[in-house]
């Protein structure tokens, strides 16, 4: 955990400020550009805040998924160590950007709160229900990740390429309800969709989705997470000598 504190944050200029910025950034662009063609978003009246609640949970899960999937392949030479396993590799990725994300998210969410004088009433069970299920969903698609680019590297390109429209798809910018009865089933399907909802709900009281399904979420987190435990287990050898 020292060495990925140091060798991320350390080596550049700004360090932990650019965690910051980086999300806050985005929220803002988002806020601006909606706000234009927009009245209203479609939960509350602060528009910060409503793609704040929608971009720090799927901001968690794709910065764990991209920290985990390239564990191994960053920790190579501490790997040659006995001592060290491919289970500490992950893990201290998993534990240091999960408390680095979930203190970003709280300083974001706090500070829009105070500026744009929001009077949220906060439910703290659906709140940390979604970062907690961001979590676990990160760590299993990145420990799957981890096997498939370790035995094939062309695989990352695959899953950056199939990624990059799930920002569209995850219910960032807009809820379900907002869209026709077809594509909500469709987006029933993405695990990021139910985060995003359990998210809205511990900000806006009235919000109430009646698809979000803990169990599906749940269930894909722990079948990537089997898979890639037991078949980095196997061949996590393998791997390294490549």
């Amino acid at each position: 955990m020292l060495r990925e504190m140091s060798t991320r944050y350390g080596a550049s200029p700004g360090g932990y400020a650019w965690a910051i910025a980086e999300p806050l950034g985005m929220i803002i662009i988002l806020g601006a550009a909606f706000s234009l063609v927009l009245r209203t978003p479609s939960l509350g009246s602060s528009f910060l805040l409503f793609y704040a609640t929608g971009f720090l949970p799927f901001n968690l899960y794709q910065s764990l998924n991209g920290m985990i999937m390239r564990a191994i392949w960053f920790s190579r030479p501490l790997l040659g160590y006995p001592a060290v396993t491919w289970m500490d590799a992950l893990l201290a990725r998993f534990i240091l950007n999960s408390l680095t994300a979930i203190l970003v998210s709280y300083i974001l969410l706090v500070g829009i709160m105070i500026v744009t004088e929001t009077r949220t009433v906060l439910d703290m069970g659906p709140i940390v229900l979604s970062m907690a299920l961001a979590m676990l969903l990160g760590l299993g698609t990145g420990a799957l990740n981890c096997l498939l680019i370790g035995l094939f590297p062309v695989w990352e390109h695959v899953w950056s390429i199939a990624m990059r429209p799930m920002f569209l798809i995850s219910a960032v910018f807009f809820i379900v309800e907002d869209l026709p009865p077809f594509t909500q089933n469709l987006l029933w399907y993405n695990p990021l969709v139910h985060i995003s909802g359990l998210m809205r709900m511990g900000f806006y009281p009235m919000y109430s989705p009646g698809y979000i399904s803990v169990t599906y979420v749940v269930s894909v987190a722990l079948i990537t997470m089997a898979l890639g435990f037991v078949l980095l287990a196997r061949y996590h050898q393998d791997i390294l000598n490549r």
